[in-house]
């Protein structure tokens, strides 16, 4: 049996030898192959040529031309956006679009809610053409939201700034009542400040978060040139654009008015605002990515980017020293102010003891003829008597030669040369 069973191993062991060199062959073969290919390609660049040809078909699909300008014009489905409108077909056909602003119908009354669905029926009888719906979803932006409030902040920022420097003052010169009016503005802008910060915080928070979507609506208003009838022969072109340009802004400013009576608020959009949507539009995934705005901000359409004019800044520097100078002396002339208020308060006291004596004197006077002339002269000297008497308490200063009163209060005093007698 052991001597059967020999022949028949050595036939199987040769049989697994002869697979395995064949295995290796065909291995050898089939890596061999692309690398010629590869070798005939870099000897032919017209080969290579249709094998990106090839590699640009097979990437992109069921698209299996060429792509080119006039390719790419023809996927998008229209030629330009121009003077807020986007052209189609050739020149043909043009659309205006509306953006409409929506009302909150379920938080209206059972009125309004009827005026509301009565003004969309009027709206819908009015139509004497076509037009379309569309509704688009994006994620909503609070990038320009954001920029605005920390704007607001930073300005309240300085503001408070400002009144510190004016509290200061206001405590040096010791003007209490300035200085608390100007605490009481400080304190209400803190709280405006505070509650800035944190809705901006909040917006920021909300950004974080994709999933924020705004649904838009937009009523879509096409006119052809073929509307306008008679030949279009007889029409140059640029007069064929102005008539549909014309047209278009008309039935756009008719169905605004006609959403009017149903509390809906529309606006035509202008050629960016265009761009947006159909770029949205054609690009659903990488719109939040690499959103239009930000390229418009970055003047990607621009031939060269710069930064501010000198002029500009210097225009804005001077108007940020004027406003200093100006707050600086608003500020002086409050405190000028104070001290001329207590000037004449104190010259009002001084003339007010003159009236009472003036005044006493006339009521005297005219009792004279029922007083007897005795109590009537007595009277007379004790009022005279009274007048010195205050005098005397509140003697006025006398000012030095050659010194007088400025209006903010204080005394100036001119030097004084005395000549010297020369003696011969």
């Amino acid at each position: 049996m052991s001597s059967d069973i020999i022949p028949i191993l050595y036939v199987i062991i040769g049989v697994i030898i002869f697979i395995m060199v064949l295995l290796v062959v065909v291995y050898i073969f089939l890596m061999r192959t692309p690398r010629e290919k590869e070798e005939k390609t870099a000897k032919d660049p017209m080969l290579e040529e249709q094998n990106k040809k090839k590699g640009i078909e097979q990437q992109y699909g069921k698209y299996t031309g060429n792509l080119t300008k006039e390719s790419i014009f023809e996927f998008m489905e229209f030629d330009e956006i121009v003077d807020n409108m986007i052209v189609r077909k050739n020149g043909t056909q043009y659309v205006m679009i509306l953006q409409c602003n929506g009302v909150n119908y379920d938080l209206m009354s059972e009125a309004e809610k009827i005026s509301v669905e009565e003004g969309f029926v009027s709206f819908l009888n009015t139509l004497r053409f076509p037009i379309q719906l569309y509704v688009q979803s994006r994620t909503l932006n609070l990038r320009d939201i954001i920029a605005e409030y920390k704007s607001r902040v930073d300005t309240l920022t300085v503001e408070i700034e400002k009144i510190d420097a004016k509290i200061a003052q206001a405590k040096v010169s010791g003007n209490k009542a300035l200085r608390e009016k100007l605490e009481f503005e400080k304190r209400r802008k803190v709280n405006i400040l505070e509650y800035g910060v944190d809705i901006t915080d909040y917006v920021d928070k909300l950004s974080a978060n994709r999933n924020v979507l705004q649904q838009r609506t937009y009523v879509v208003v096409t006119y052809y040139s073929a509307e306008i009838g008679g030949g279009l022969d007889r029409y140059s072109k640029d007069e064929i654009y102005n008539m549909c340009f014309a047209e278009l802004y008309t039935r756009c400013q008719n169905i605004a008015s006609a959403l009017a009576t149903s509390q809906i608020t529309s606006t035509i959009l202008d050629s960016e605002q265009l761009a947006e949507l159909l770029y949205i539009a054609y690009n659903r995934d990488e719109a939040e990515m690499l959103q239009l705005s930000k390229a418009l901000d970055s003047q990607y359409d621009a031939l060269y980017t710069s930064g501010k004019d000198v002029l500009k800044k210097k225009q804005e520097k001077l108007d940020q020293e004027i406003s200093i100078a100006a707050i600086d002396m608003a500020t002086d002339s409050i405190l000028k102010a104070d001290r001329k208020k207590q000037i004449e308060e104190i010259d009002a006291s001084m003339s007010k003891d003159e009236k009472i004596r003036q005044k006493a004197s006339e009521l005297l006077d005219s009792y004279q003829n029922q007083l007897d002339p005795r109590v009537y002269q007595l009277a007379k000297e004790e009022v005279e008597k009274t007048g010195k008497k205050e005098e005397k308490a509140t003697p006025k200063k006398q000012l030095p030669e050659g010194a007088k009163v400025l209006p903010d209060g204080r005394v100036v005093r001119k030097k004084i040369v005395k000549k010297k007698k020369i003696e011969d």
